[in-house]
């Protein structure tokens, strides 16, 4: 500044501290829109299951469990099965982000391979014949297992599946009815010899959802195995089954917002306690309009539905 005028000097200066001064205003900017990024990317980020694994009868079993950091004081835990030829791993992640949204433990139970070499669950399909893995006793065991090391607890334990793991829901009910306090199939079936053998227990809670298109598993039953997984009831005669197990009085029908195809809402009210001073028990049927073999996501929230009925029967 030796050959810069005085007056040169201070406006120099002004300038410099101008710039001094955006440079401090850009470099807070960048820290905000990163703090901004991480909370987004944070608030966006998707909830992962771990995989376990269990001995069970001589067999290794598995089971993805997720467990959010906001889990209910009152610990429920939801068990979610997939269907024939199925995979745990990645399996309806949307009910994961349910679960992160309401608090509760998700597990996601894999099926064991039967002679075709594929994942399920013995529901004595016809072809699982001779087939000895008892699923049953399994997922039982693995409630028992998962209540007891982490806390979960057994009165708000629950029970879901599609198409095979939906049939799962429905023996699981019949044979095991205290094992878990609600029952949620998807596309579930009752399976003919099921419901010959065996008479319920007792009154369960229960919300099926079924697409009336459904190809896989007919909505209207399929009493000479034209699908090769066995004769099995119709979904409306199913599902009212478990009403009349719950003495339900009446029906209230209703339609839920419109979003794909219309889906068709079946309350069967009046039921019994679901236990002594508790709330009645309530059996529900989806039905959905052209509906396919699937979780019906594009025609309902399912997942969401499922838990606000689960709920109900919190403790």
């Amino acid at each position: 500044y030796t050959f810069v005028q005085e007056s040169e000097f201070h406006h120099i200066e002004i300038i410099l501290k101008h710039n001094t001064m955006k440079k401090i205003l850009f470099t807070i900017l960048l820290a905000f829109l990163a703090v901004g990024s991480f909370t987004v990317s944070a608030q966006t980020e998707q909830p992962k299951s771990t995989k376990y694994e269990i001995r069970h009868q001589g067999m290794d079993r598995s089971y993805w469990l997720y467990i959010p950091e906001n889990l209910r004081e009152d610990a429920p835990l939801v068990f979610v099965l997939h269907g024939y030829g199925g995979k745990a791993e990645g399996y309806r992640p949307e009910m994961m982000v349910t679960a992160q949204k309401h608090g509760f433990a998700v597990c996601y139970p894999q099926g064991a391979k039967d002679g075709k070499g594929k994942n399920c669950w013995n529901v004595g399909y016809p072809f699982q014949k001779g087939l000895k893995t008892d699923d049953v006793d399994f997922l039982c065991d693995l409630a028992k297992y998962l209540q007891k090391k982490y806390g979960f607890k057994k009165e708000n334990t629950f029970f879901s599946g599609m198409s095979n793991g939906g049939e799962m829901c429905y023996l699981m009910a019949a044979v095991k009815p205290d094992a878990f306090t609600a029952y949620a199939p998807i596309a579930g079936l009752t399976m003919e010899w099921s419901y010959k053998k065996y008479t319920p227990k007792k009154a369960v809670p229960l919300m099926e959802v079924h697409g009336t298109m459904d190809k896989t598993s007919n909505w209207n039953g399929d009493p000479t195995n034209a699908g090769g997984w066995g004769e099995y009831i119709s979904v409306p005669l199913a599902v009212g089954i478990w009403a009349a197990e719950a003495r339900c009085t009446h029906t209230e029908t209703t339609e839920l917002p419109l979003k794909g195809n219309k889906v068709i809402l079946h309350r069967h009210l009046g039921g019994e306690p679901a236990w002594e001073g508790g709330p009645a028990i309530e059996v529900r049927l989806y039905e959905i309009v052209g509906g396919k073999h699937k979780w019906g996501l594009d025609d309902m929230d399912t997942c969401e539905e499922m838990w606000q009925f689960f709920s109900k029967y919190l403790r």
